[in-house]
């Protein structure tokens, strides 16, 4: 996608895919960001509410939709939005139910917002009843832009 349409105009960032590779389902194989940008680096999220408490025991679905949740409550305080994140890492405890949480990450991300990705699968999480964790990067235009507090 170019930066000239789409979530991502006027960010300064692309997603770069290469004829030479397969496709990714909802991610690019790079990012590029060609601007004067602030860098936001979000930590795992995990499925707690703002109360602390555990979102769908049991339940990737409901699990991954509070994660992403957190994600985006993080990326608005640091001032930024999905059209700037240009990298996820996903940490789940079964990998082979990714369809999951991919079908949640494209109701969540715009058309159009293919962050590079890369997914572990991990045989424990911080709590053993969290499911999954996701971290973010993002790249937010103008140098030293302050986030709302």
């Amino acid at each position: 996608m170019s930066d000239d349409s789409g979530p991502r105009a006027g960010t300064g960032i692309r997603d770069i895919d290469s004829p030479d590779l397969a496709p990714g389902p909802g991610y690019s194989h790079a990012v590029s960001a060609d601007l004067p940008a602030r860098l936001v680096v979000l930590s795992g999220q995990i499925p707690l509410d703002a109360a602390g408490e555990l979102v769908g025991p049991g339940d990737l679905e409901a699990q991954t939709r509070q994660v992403f949740a957190n994600l985006h409550a993080a990326l608005t305080a640091a001032g930024a939005g999905w059209e700037h994140v240009v990298r996820l890492g996903y940490f789940l405890r079964d990998a082979g139910r990714v369809g999951v949480v991919r079908a949640v990450r494209m109701e969540v991300l715009p058309a159009g917002v293919s962050p590079a990705a890369s997914l572990i699968e991990v045989p424990r999480l911080v709590r053993d009843d969290f499911l999954v964790e996701i971290e973010a990067m993002a790249v937010v235009p103008g140098a030293r832009a302050e986030p709302a507090r």
